[in-house]
């Protein structure tokens, strides 16, 4: 299964890229294939404009099967804005832990 992680970047020191990157370390430890916006974006200089990044990262979003939400997602508008369309097309969204803890649920099923 691939998730992609949405949370919140703005205003965050290093744009909130430790979260993201230590979430989709777990989730690959459980065992799932993630796609990280941090990661996209890790080696530019990230000038560009907010909707830039956003039409970047919204198709990619798609291409997976769930989102997994960071901490303070619901405070974002990035991450707000990719969980009403992961949502609008009957894509998953649980938080991190939630994703988490469904392997294990499946696991022992």
């Amino acid at each position: 299964m691939k998730l992609y992680v949405a949370g919140p970047m703005t205003g965050y020191p290093e744009h909130n890229f430790p979260a993201f990157q230590a979430a989709a370390a777990q989730l690959r430890e459980a065992g799932y294939e993630v796609v990280s916006p941090a990661e996209q974006h890790y080696n530019e200089d990230l000038t560009q404009p907010w909707a830039w990044y956003l039409k970047q990262d919204i198709p990619v979003m798609l291409g997976c099967d769930g989102v997994a939400l960071l901490p303070g997602w619901g405070k974002s508008r990035g991450a707000k804005l990719e969980q009403t369309v992961a949502d609008a097309v009957g894509m998953e969204c649980w938080p991190v832990e939630g994703w988490l803890g469904y392997l294990d649920l499946v696991t022992l099923s």
